[in-house]
């Protein structure tokens, strides 16, 4: 009996690489995108392609509107996405974002039978959100195997964090290393219709130093030339 994974498939970079990762790693991979009322509405077209060429076996969609967390640029378009790197918590942060979309993944994995769950999320070259560290992921662990028929029952789950303590540099070696396409991807939190991205934000400004750091040829396209 093969492996089975859910994987959380935000479209950004990080997200492409474990799945990359987990399928190598024998797992028969379930993916889970979120539209939650983002700003850059574009990951999920990157998500949805991502799907199709990947071997899935299966890709849902999931509509959670956030856009009531007035707190978050990246849910309220009012506020202006920042185009400069800053001390502690950005305003980019949405909160409880990674508590709500790892209870749906362990949901959906409870309701499949799965025990294994996948994310992406980086403690290192990141924004500096709360629920990107180990000590969260941890948390997170215990309470869903407190919180779950299955895991009471003799099924606990397990959270793969592969990219948690790499740098940006590390994760595109390792997943250049797999094979992929990281053109695929989008990371910019103001990325346009087609996907072109800022080269401003936060998110752009670690993926450019990503790429440069590993010597590897940036094919992100970006709305203008970045220097």
């Amino acid at each position: 009996m093969s492996k089975k994974a859910i994987v959380l498939l935000s479209g950004g970079l990080d997200s492409l690489t474990t799945l990359a990762i987990a399928q190598n790693d024998g797992f028969d991979c379930y993916a889970l995108h979120v539209i939650y009322g983002q700003r850059h509405s574009s990951e999920t077209m990157a998500a949805r392609n991502i799907a199709k060429k990947y071997n899935l076996a299966e890709f849902l969609e999931i509509n959670v509107d956030m856009s009531w967390l007035k707190s978050s640029a990246l849910t309220n378009h009012d506020i202006t996405i920042p185009e400069e790197r800053s001390e502690g918590i950005p305003v980019t942060y949405v909160p409880a974002r990674n508590t709500i979309m790892m209870s749906f993944a362990a949901a959906w994995a409870e309701s499949l039978g799965v025990s294994h769950l996948f994310l992406g999320v980086n403690a290192v070259d990141y924004s500096g959100y709360p629920d990107c560290r180990p000590e969260f992921i941890d948390a997170f662990k215990k309470m869903v195997n407190l919180g779950t028929k299955a895991a009471i029952e003799g099924t606990p789950f397990n959270i793969h964090t592969p990219l948690i303590g790499l740098t940006k540099d590390e994760i595109i070696a390792k997943g250049s290393n797999l094979g992929v396409d990281y053109s695929m991807s989008i990371s910019c939190y103001q990325a346009d219709q087609n996907g072109n991205a800022c080269g401003k934000c936060d998110s752009c400004y670690l993926r450019r130093q990503g790429f440069e750091k590993a010597g590897i040829k940036d094919p992100t396209p970006y709305q203008n030339v970045v220097n």
